[in-house]
């Protein structure tokens, strides 16, 4: 039995890496390009919820974008209790180029966040109708090189996307953030691998809610934010929305645009991870016991038969454990970290696994979803 488990685990990670979409690859960056001549209007969308720590320097890097052509941004303040508003209102704005909107209660059936994204598109297609030109979404939790807009602008011009959307380099100081956020970008990259998303034949779709460019007439062909109104998995919803009706997307990793929020704690990352997991099983009993035991296959038993196994079964341990580890490398090297880190892999991915179960069972004690002192109980997922 051991032998087959071992087996099996090899003849996995020889799929994953031949046959996954490249996913262990670091994937694709978009640097900083030259100005064009090109600079269609662009419309920044930030929703913000008790974001006093990080809204000033998320909208001074966004203030100061260098673009070329008509550029306003629009904030929504998401019934903020620690002054959000105030702050934003109080940044120096000679270019009138920032709006603050105090946000509305929130219509049954509306996620927190995408009701304050809503708002914010409805004042920016009132300020600036019409369907050309792009509208950018971002978190408040960001910081924006000057050359971003322009380099997400560039690019979406040149290859002629519906939607670009990026990864923005996360924090990795803290001994907790070394040790699972990097995991965070790898196991997003195997659920999503990117060369499938950016695959016109592929039906994988996904976005990261940090930056996400979308042309105006991509979002009035689904039917706007509206056609999201319920999803917790907001980005790859939208994404999945935006590939079915025949546009084109990407994902990318930035090195133009940063977190600026930490995750000093295991609990941190903890609830992170919990907040949506069982969403993305779609709340599901059946494909949780799935995903736990594909995790326990994949990252946990290779190790264990290697370190504990015998004969031909350590053999094959040892294969898979080796390959799961360096498929992890290129991320380590993208976070600037020692290949040595890849392998606490097995502990990491018990960490995600347990984090995953909490999720359910909060789930199914009622607790739902919590984010920004609101709870959510039901939504849609993803696609």
């Amino acid at each position: 039995m051991i032998a087959l488990l071992a087996g099996l685990s090899t003849v996995i990670w020889i799929a994953l890496l031949g046959f996954h979409g490249r996913f262990w690859q670091a994937g694709p960056v978009l640097r900083r390009t030259p100005k064009t001549s090109s600079a269609p209007a662009v419309s920044v969308v930030v929703p913000a919820r008790d974001e006093a720590e990080s809204i000033q320097s998320c909208l001074s890097s966004l203030l100061t974008q260098d673009y070329g052509g008509d550029y306003r941004i629009v904030l929504t303040d998401d019934r903020s209790e620690d002054g959000t508003g105030a702050l934003a209102r109080a940044l120096p704005d000679p270019s009138h180029r920032l709006t603050v909107i105090d946000g509305q209660s929130r219509p049954p059936g509306w996620s927190g966040k995408l009701w304050a994204v809503q708002q914010a598109v409805a004042c920016a297609l009132a300020d600036r109708p019409g369907d050309d030109g792009y509208i950018l979404l971002t978190d408040a939790d960001i910081e924006h090189d000057p050359h971003h807009v322009a380099t997400l602008v560039e690019k979406a011009e040149r290859e002629g996307l519906d939607m670009v959307s990026e990864m923005v380099e996360l924090n990795c100081v803290s001994v907790a953030e070394k040790a699972l956020v990097p995991a965070f970008v790898f196991f997003f990259a195997l659920l999503y691998p990117f060369a499938r998303v950016a695959d016109p034949k592929s039906r994988t779709a996904a976005a990261a809610g940090g930056t996400i460019l979308i042309r105006r007439a991509a979002l009035a062909r689904i039917g706007g934010i509206a056609a999201l109104r319920g999803a917790l998995i907001d980005d790859c919803t939208l994404a999945a929305h935006v590939k079915r009706s025949g546009g084109r997307i990407y994902l990318g990793h930035s090195c133009l645009a940063r977190s600026i929020r930490p995750y000093p704690h295991p609990a941190d990352i903890w609830r992170m991870i919990a907040r949506t997991a069982y969403v993305q099983l779609r709340y599901s009993p059946l494909m949780l016991v799935g995903a736990v035991l594909g995790m326990i296959l994949v990252w946990i038993v290779p190790a264990l038969v290697m370190l504990c196994g015998k004969g031909t079964a350590r053999w094959l341990g040892a294969i898979a454990w080796t390959a799961s580890m360096a498929s992890y490398v290129p991320t380590l090297r993208r976070f600037q970290m020692s290949p040595l880190w890849a392998v606490l892999l097995p502990f990491v991915a018990m960490f995600y696994t347990a984090a995953t179960i909490g999720s359910a069972v909060d789930h199914h004690r009622g607790r739902g979803v919590r984010w920004k002192k609101r709870a959510y109980t039901e939504a849609t997922h993803a696609g």
